[in-house]
């Protein structure tokens, strides 16, 4: 029978491990939503296609977390910080494989929009996926870092992302209504920004589990104000 402190060195092994499963997911997930971008905005159909390939690479990664997460909670029964590690994980690994989804879709419209002749307003894209890769970035570090403040910070920083999403899906709006024959491709962009403003809203998500795993506090449905007073 192992002893207690063999048993302690395997589920700080198996909490290591699930880590670091979570930051490979997370860093394919980014990647797959750069190239998705750059596909569009270069009119690459290959790089298009390898993201919408690669997105069951990430699904296989989330099954792993998942598959680590319930064998950790089965086997070792962990208790307060140890257990909101486990679940944390779990539910950001999820997050992180629907942020992929969008990735995925944003290679499958810019495939779409390459069948036609070049559109110089795909550029206003490009102000929205930075704001959002920041995003996505800085929750990805209040994870790996156990950085709550840094966490907390994102709904707020989500905003401008929102507010971009309005004003670009309303600049695109327009065009449908000036160009008959493009507007198939101003709906295919309306889309793209709508991903991208989904993928800051999960990242917020992200940075919310985050908090819950350092802080054992739930910010959603909290104001912005709200959240810095409890931290």
């Amino acid at each position: 029978m192992p002893n207690s402190q063999h048993i302690i060195t395997d589920f700080d092994h198996a909490l290591t491990s699930l880590k670091s499963e979570v930051l490979k997911m997370a860093a394919h997930t980014r990647h797959n939503l750069e190239r998705a971008i750059q596909s569009l905005l270069t009119r690459n159909l290959e790089l298009a296609n390898s993201v919408i390939a690669d997105d069951d690479e990430v699904d296989e990664l989330e099954r792993a977390v998942d598959k680590q997460g319930m064998d950790l909670l089965v086997k070792y029964h962990p208790m307060a910080t140890d257990l909101r590690f486990v679940v944390s994980s779990m539910k950001i690994s999820n997050n992180l494989e629907r942020i992929s989804d969008h990735a995925t879709n944003i290679a499958k419209r810019a495939k779409k929009i390459m069948s036609s002749a070049e559109m110089p307003e795909i550029n206003l894209v490009e102000p929205l996926y930075t704001l959002a890769d920041q995003l996505l970035r800085d929750a990805i570090s209040s994870y790996s870092d156990g950085n709550s403040a840094l966490g907390a910070s994102l709904h707020a920083r989500d905003k401008e992302l929102d507010r971009l999403h309005h004003e670009v899906t309303a600049q695109y709006g327009l065009r449908i209504e000036e160009t008959e024959n493009r507007s198939h491709d101003y709906v295919h962009l309306i889309f793209v920004v709508r991903s991208l403003e989904r993928v800051g809203d999960l990242a917020s998500n992200i940075g919310e589990d985050s908090v819950y795993l350092d802080q054992a506090k739930d910010l959603r449905h909290t104001s912005s104000k709200a959240r810095a007073r409890q931290l």
